[in-house]
């Protein structure tokens, strides 16, 4: 263990899995995905072993799950260790199948099947992390493309997951141009790679976008950084008054903007329908509920002139932050972090909430809370059900001066791609965001800032949907199918050879050292050459 330590190349590849996530936000060099993980993928490949190459592949994950959740650090402490060192096992699959796939020599055949294989274990790991106890789905490779509507038509048709699969395939490609010996598999390593650049873009241009049938325009309240619950509902009342001239047809608070359950605060109660008739709109509030068990949860409430309207309660909680998976084994890290004290109830699932707009309209929107919009299946869900506009509330207000706030921000491009539904996100402290139906921004108010966003949404058909929203998690089960083939195949054809041993009777007396140029030891001991006719110990007797 402290020998390996000691090796250079594990701090090598530690490094390259930490290069990937710079393509997220904050520093959004999203071009550097398509060639980042690179780096990491050589150095797997030069592995003596496979054992090693496992190893490697246990550091590379390291290094990412690091970065890309090094935010979490002051409220998980050493339990994003614990995090790291249970997940990064994941990517041992991607550095096995890279070496055996792209170490020389590399065939035609091999390069393919590399090209298909090691895209395909990438997105079993992305899956694997996307179930809620394991954290969930933050940091999918292909959210780093938030930002370009021309590879987000990827997510149209296959979701995330197809963004994902093409940004790897395309570092795969990389690799077998830079290390391939025979032509036919660089040329196939370098026609992969620019095919994958080019899928998006030409997906866009392939899949039509769905036109508008209809507007609505959005304010999106952002009072910033109150601790003081009394104070954070007096900043968000007092930004959303007087907004009549701005003709809002929804106004969107963030998340915990109410500290009260507002059906046990009728005062406060009685204040939010009388803004909402002054302005005109309905209210999207949010409020932390008491369950009848004594139990908490997070609510969306929908308040207009005659009282609440709806409700919505958020049904995937934050792991640590909400809840601790598996409490009564891991329930010792409240004592050595801010890791949740007690677990809030979730809600029964995604749900559709019916806005009236100020001119009578019904408006089927989908709602959800903070860390859902990282989920894929919750907006697609939504958008299934008839929901035209997707709304997020958040608060983010644990993680300022970090990466996180624009992460979570970036993660609506991608819903508003899949779906094929405008999307904005409304935060208590920032980023509030509102995309297009194609994930195209068109406003934004980042931690630094205070107050309200207009925005004007065009609407698509209710019955309107992407081939993602149609044909849901194809890429990810097929990825799935394609690595258990994999391990099929290798636990068929690389199974530990045994030394065979073979016993001949044919002599079983000892034979003396017999030398061709007609000396031997035993010559050389006194003994005589055989005579012409006689025969030698070396012979086989007539008959036997």
């Amino acid at each position: 263990m402290l020998r390996g330590l000691m090796k250079p190349v594990r701090y090598a590849v530690l490094l390259a899995g930490a290069l990937p996530v710079l393509a997220f936000p904050g520093l959004n060099l999203e071009f550097l995905a398509w060639f980042g993980l690179v780096p990491g993928l050589l150095i797997m490949r030069a592995a003596p072993s496979a054992r090693e190459a496992a190893v490697r592949g246990w550091w590379f994950g390291t290094g990412f799950m690091l970065a890309a959740h090094y935010w979490l650090a002051p409220n998980l402490g050493p339990a994003l260790l614990l995090v790291a060192v249970v997940l990064w096992v994941l990517w041992i699959p991607v550095a096995v199948s890279t070496w055996l796939l792209l170490r020389p020599p590399v065939s035609a055949a091999r390069a393919l099947a590399a090209l298909v294989v090691v895209p395909s274990f990438w997105l079993v790991i992305e899956w694997i992390r996307s179930w809620q106890a394991l954290g969930g789905p933050w940091a999918l490779l292909g959210t780093s493309q938030w930002q370009h509507p021309a590879v987000l038509a990827l997510a149209a048709v296959g979701g995330v997951w197809l963004v994902s699969f093409a940004i790897v395939a395309a570092n795969t490609g990389i690799v077998i141009l830079l290390t391939a010996g025979q032509i036919a598999a660089r040329a196939l390593g370098a026609a992969a790679t620019a095919a994958m650049v080019a899928a998006g873009p030409v997906a866009f241009a392939l899949v039509p976008a769905s036109h508008p049938t209809g507007f609505v325009t959005v304010a999106l309240v952002q009072p910033g950084l109150v601790h003081n619950p009394q104070l954070r509902v007096d900043a968000s009342e007092r930004l959303s008054a007087g907004l009549r001239g701005h003709h809002p047809d929804l106004i969107v608070w963030g998340e915990s903007s109410v500290a009260y359950e507002l059906s046990r605060a009728p005062g406060l109660l009685a204040r939010i329908r009388a803004l909402s008739a002054a302005d005109g709109a309905q209210i999207l509030a949010d409020q932390d509920s008491l369950t009848p068990d004594g139990g908490k949860s997070k609510v969306a409430v929908l308040v207009g002139p005659r009282g609440i309207e709806a409700t919505y309660t958020k049904a995937r909680l934050v792991p640590f932050g909400e809840y601790i998976p598996f409490r009564q084994q891991l329930g010792w890290l409240t004592k050595i972090s801010r890791a949740a004290a007690v677990n809030m109830t979730p809600g029964p699932g995604a749900k559709v909430l019916q806005v009236t707009t100020r001119d009578g309209q019904r408006i089927p929107i989908g709602v959800l809370i903070c860390f859902e919009s990282a989920f894929p299946d919750m907006s697609r869900v939504d958008a299934r059900r008839g929901a035209r506009l997707i709304v997020y509330q958040t608060s983010d207000s644990t993680f300022q001066q970090s990466w996180a706030p624009a992460q979570h921000a970036s993660l609506g491009a991608v819903r508003a791609a899949e779906t094929g539904r405008p999307v904005v996100q409304a935060a208590l402290t920032g980023d509030t965001v509102a995309y297009d139906a194609q994930g195209r921004l068109l406003a934004s108010m980042n931690t630094a800032q205070r107050g309200v966003l207009f925005v004007r949404l065009g609407l698509v058909p209710a019955t309107a949907q992407t081939p993602f929203d149609r044909i849901g998690e194809v890429v990810p089960w097929t990825a799935i199918g394609i690595a258990l083939v994999s391990l099929l195949v290798l636990f068929h054809t690389w199974r530990p050879h045994r030394p065979v041993r073979l016993l001949l009777d044919v002599n079983r007396r000892p034979a003396p050292t017999v030398s061709l140029l007609g000396t031997s030891r035993e010559q050389d001991s006194g003994s005589k050459p055989a005579e012409p006719g006689e025969d030698t110990a070396s012979s086989p007797q007539p008959g036997r």
